[in-house]
């Protein structure tokens, strides 16, 4: 088949099938599928999406990345990283799960594909590695905690507060512990034990679907969910229906000031471009928008203190003959003669145009029937700057965790992978999810796992999951109804725990004390700026960048003495070894360029400073890999300033790149190609054949016979 054909079309390459291969991608897709349809649907809660949006995510995306994707067997859609990223990267502009929320993460995943596709086309892959190795590490782990922590509330049944400070929600959801919800806590728990106790005794069964089933079915049985909707005229009690009143008010009041900050955060952008230099208009809306900013914060300390006095508060109902709702009491105060059902409940999810009766625990609930509908995400200019520095980590540590994992199998399967490539597959994934409804995906390392084990040979494994995740939104979404919304957080921990990793920010230690340095920077800040994840990524992404310019800035300077065997050795290992009066020896190890020039050349003249009847400076230049216009300049100054002392700058060992740049520019004609040797040995022998007979004694000129 051309290669210009499968460049284009690298699911070519698959063809042609035999039977054992289309049997082996059947039974490994289906397999899949059974874990990705419950995954999915935890991961779009995670990211403060309804479930059914992760079964979107788990559709077309995940074929379009096998088919245009470089690896066989990689695992793309929902994965926990990702999701939590666009959760906190959409939480600051809309509440989770509202229409404007759903918008931006469509239109964020279309912002993340177009992002990943140029990167391909333009065969940029290489810029993932300015996230290197220990800041992934460390901002893994931290993001695993956070998610694990997030899931929580859902595992004992409290709420959870979202704030600036993603640690203080935490806090607030531990206090709530007493409230625990007993029946949701043993749904969770269970979820948990039967993954677990798979995971050891019997791995090959797929031990989330089996969580799935056996939870749905008890959530069915046993009548798990109990709710009820509530409407403020239906309070019959007078002492609640103000205590009620008042919290809708306080939701009232944090919506429209949430609007008004909206519309003032997009008049002040308005204003700011609009305006050449100082603006009143502009300065007088950002003080109107910062006023707001303190109201909302008002606002919202005053609505969390009303739902907190109806935490623990119980009410019953009375019902007609079909079961609705005719008045709400308090549990205490219901009146005698009337019919009650045999539930009690609590308010919970209090807003601004009504509240919910929850007596049992939270199941999935509704999921849409059919296809999501093919459509061009709604555009949002006032949300793009803040979308697309967001847009950017993601496609870097999606499209990272992707690569990482395809190459983890490839090295087994003898596979190869193409970055670039593999790059364009999940960047046409992200674009084509956006049209169908989707938020960011990436690779999973749990689903590519769980392919390759159960024997998939091509990429066709994934086109067969997509399939059953569409027989699944066409005909079997009523089946998950009663999946209790603590199996999904269950699943999640479960999925992350693998992801914590202690051990390698201390093999990162071990390896370097600045990679250590960056991998436990990522970790804390990560953790420290929670939500808002990015700016944790940002900052170990910056301080590894400037941890390697401080490295370069000061490579290691060795002067160098005669050893027995002949070789140049640094005198801070071996200080016992001879040296000369008449040549000094320096060996530089790194790069001459405008970062670390200023240090190469203080080396130098201290060196030269401690030797002052040298009549020769050797620079071994081995580990010289490149030289730029600054480096140049500096030696250039360097060789004159040498000269008009009377000593001589000599080279040795010099690689052609370097020898190329001082061709150009005229350097090599300064330092003289007589003082450019190809070995020290050979600049050695030079020197001191020059040097006669004032040198006879230095037992630096001593070279074995063999050499």
């Amino acid at each position: 088949m051309p290669a210009s054909l499968t460049k284009f079309l690298p699911f070519l390459r698959w063809f042609p099938l035999t039977g054992d291969t289309l049997k082996a991608d059947f039974m490994a897709g289906i397999t899949v599928a059974l874990v990705l349809i419950p995954q999915s649907m935890a991961y779009a809660q995670l990211a403060g999406l309804p479930a059914y949006y992760g079964l979107y995510a788990a559709f077309l995306p995940v074929a379009v990345a096998a088919l245009w994707g470089s690896s066989n067997q990689l695992g793309t859609g929902p994965v926990a990283v990702v999701s939590l990223l666009t959760a906190s990267s959409l939480a600051v502009l809309a509440a989770p799960g509202s229409d404007q929320f759903i918008a931006l993460a469509i239109m964020l995943a279309l912002l993340v594909g177009v992002i990943q596709l140029l990167l391909g086309v333009f065969k940029l892959g290489v810029i993932v590695n300015f996230l290197s190795h220990p800041v992934i590490v460390g901002f893994t782990n931290a993001a695993a905690i956070i998610i694990a922590l997030s899931q929580v509330s859902k595992l004992f049944g409290v709420p959870m507060g979202r704030s600036e400070h993603f640690i203080n929600d935490i806090v607030g959801v531990f206090r709530l512990i007493g409230d625990t919800h007993l029946p949701t806590l043993a749904m969770g728990a269970l979820a948990i034990a039967i993954m677990w106790g798979i995971k050891k005794y019997k791995p090959k069964l797929p031990g989330v679907l089996i969580a799935v089933v056996v939870t749905t079915l008890l959530s069915w049985a046993i009548g798990f969910e109990r709710d009820a909707g509530g409407k403020l005229e239906q309070i019959a009690d007078p002492e609640l229906h103000a205590v009620v009143q008042q919290s809708m008010a306080a939701a009232r009041r944090v919506d429209d000031l949430n609007t008004q900050i909206a519309d003032k955060s997009a008049a002040l952008k308005g204003a700011t471009k609009a305006a050449d230099g100082d603006n009143i208009g502009a300065i007088q809306t950002g003080a109107e928008l910062a006023l707001l900013r303190i109201d909302l914060r008002d606002a919202e300390a005053a609505f969390t203190r009303e739902k907190a006095a109806l935490r623990h508060l119980q009410v019953v109902r009375s019902v007609d003959a079909n079961g609705a709702t005719l008045a709400i009491y308090r549990a205490d105060k219901a009146p005698q003669g009337v019919t009650l059902d045999e539930t009690r409940y609590r308010l919970r999810k209090l807003g601004a145009s009504g509240f919910k009766l929850v007596g049992g625990g939270e199941v999935v609930g509704g999921i849409p029937e059919g296809l999501p509908s093919i459509q061009m995400p709604s555009f949002n200019l006032g949300a793009f700057g803040s979308l697309l520095s967001s847009a950017l980590v993601i496609s870097l540590v999606g499209f990272m965790e992707a690569i990482s994992i395809a190459k983890a199998v490839a090295a087994k399967t003898k596979q190869r992978i193409d970055p670039n490539q593999e790059l364009i597959g999940q960047g046409l994934a992200n674009v084509v999810g956006s049209l169908s409804q989707a938020f960011p995906v990436s690779g999973s390392f749990s689903r590519t796992a769980v392919n390759m084990n159960a024997g998939a040979k091509t990429g066709l494994s994934s086109v067969i999951t997509a399939l059953f995740v569409l027989l699944t939104l066409l005909f079997l979404t009523p089946l998950l109804y009663h999946l209790p919304q603590a199996v999904l957080a269950a699943i999640i921990i479960m999925a992350v725990i693998g992801l914590v990793n202690f051990h390698a920010v201390k093999h990162a230690w071990q390896a370097s004390k600045h990679d250590g340095i960056a991998a436990l920077v990522t970790f804390i800040a990560t953790l420290a700026f929670a939500p808002h994840l990015d700016n944790g990524i940002m900052v170990g992404a910056g301080l590894a960048l400037g941890l390697y310019l401080y490295r370069t800035m000061s490579p290691r300077v060795a002067i160098l003495g005669r050893y027995s065997d002949g070789t140049l050795r640094d005198l801070k290992v071996n200080p016992d070894l001879p040296t000369s009066k008449h040549v000094v020896a320096i060996r530089f190890d790194g790069s001459l360029y405008f970062a670390n020039v200023a240090y190469f050349e203080d080396a130098v003249l201290e060196a030269v400073a401690n030797h002052p009847d040298a009549q020769y400076v050797l620079v071994v230049g081995d580990g010289i890999n490149q030289l730029d216009a600054s480096g140049e300049e500096v030696i250039h100054h360097l060789v004159e300033r040498l000269k008009s002392a009377g000593i001589t700058l000599v080279f040795s060992g010099l690689k052609k790149q370097v020898l190329d740049v001082m061709r150009a520019t005229g350097l090599l004609d300064a330092i003289g190609q007589a003082n450019v040797f190809a070995t020290e040995d050979r600049a050695i022998a030079s020197l001191y054949e020059q040097l006669g007979k004032d040198a006879t004694d230095d037992l630096f000129c001593m070279v074995p016979a063999a050499r």
